[in-house]
């Protein structure tokens, strides 16, 4: 370790454009390469001051802020925590300009680090645009979800796009493919969500009326005798919303390793399909600084629209 326990603390004065952001995720970005769980403690034992006095993770910056840094420790350079920056980060850019970047997320990749994961796609992307001094995750995706994921490059688009998400102006399709012959051409889904920790320090979520009010509607695409591809709608943004509504329903995700039928995973997973149908692959909403409509799209990837093929649904496979 590299001490600079002898170093002065650092002061940040906060602009208008650093205002809103939450003080935990301020410092991650200022002290490149100290560990979350560092941060942390730092705020618990009240080491980082704002306007003088102690703060928590979850505080919210203002503009004309006054940030005291404690001096901390760094990783050697010869053992870094974070990849060196690289210009391509291997996602595909859907849409971009100076207020936005939308890229197409792998599954498999999760949106930010933490949980076992040390660099997200938030991480990898500020790692490859370094010209870039603000660039936040507009709304999230399970790490097991491909698709459309939005970020922000500027802070008056990203507090546009969390009121238009607040406000259901933000129109969210995902393709799924459930296990079950589903009868309905369209359906309206209302059920409350309820999140839990299990036993082995898992996170779930569950219906139950003392849940968050939750909607999700869904439209009939295409049917065999065992599978159904459906278009799911979010009209709210509750964590695991779609897996669990459907699950619930009797209709699991194939491939969904927290709600599914594991039996049925195992065997698609010997045919190909090795992840979870569950695709981000339309978004609609009025551009948060122009006004001007957007409507986004991302094709499946080449491992879901193959295994609609292999079943016969060849004609929904992009």
């Amino acid at each position: 370790m590299k001490g600079l326990s002898n170093a002065a603390a650092a002061l940040r004065l906060i602009d208008e454009e650093g205002a809103g952001q939450r003080i935990d995720n301020f410092l991650l970005r200022e002290l490149k390469g100290v560990p979350r769980s560092h941060i942390y403690r730092l705020l618990r034992g009240g080491e980082v001051r704002v306007n003088s006095r102690r703060v928590d993770a979850t505080y919210r910056l203002q503009a004309g802020d006054r940030v005291r840094i404690p001096p901390v420790r760094t990783a050697e350079p010869s053992r870094p925590r974070r990849p060196a920056p690289v210009q391509d980060p291997g996602f595909t850019t859907l849409f971009e300009d100076d207020a936005l970047l939308v890229i197409d997320k792998p599954s498999g990749v999760a949106v930010h680090g933490g949980s076992g994961v040390s660099f997200g796609v938030i991480e990898r992307l500020r790692a490859a645009r370094t010209e870039l001094r603000f660039l936040e995750l507009a709304h999230r995706l399970d790490r097991e979800t491909s698709g459309i994921l939005v970020l922000a490059k500027k802070r008056s688009a990203l507090t546009g796009l969390h009121a238009a998400l607040r406000e259901g102006r933000v129109k969210k399709h995902y393709r799924v493919l459930v296990k079950g012959r589903w009868r309905d051409e369209r359906r309206t889904v209302d059920l409350p969500l309820r999140k839990y920790v299990t036993r082995e320090g898992e996170r779930r979520v569950s219906v139950d009326e003392a849940g968050q009010k939750s909607r999700t509607v869904f439209t009939l695409l295409q049917r065999t005798d065992s599978y159904s591809l459906l278009d799911a709608r979010l009209e709210t943004g509750r964590t695991h919303q779609i897996r669990v509504h459907l699950a619930h329903l009797g209709f699991p995700i194939l491939g969904d390793d927290k709600y599914g039928d594991f039996d049925l995973n195992k065997e698609i997973a010997r045919t190909g399909l090795k992840r979870m149908f569950l695709h981000a692959a339309r978004m609609e909403f009025a551009h948060p600084l122009t006004g001007t409509p957007m409507i986004l799209e991302a094709p499946l990837p080449p491992e879901l629209s193959g295994f609609l093929a292999r079943i016969g649904m060849e004609g929904h496979a992009s």
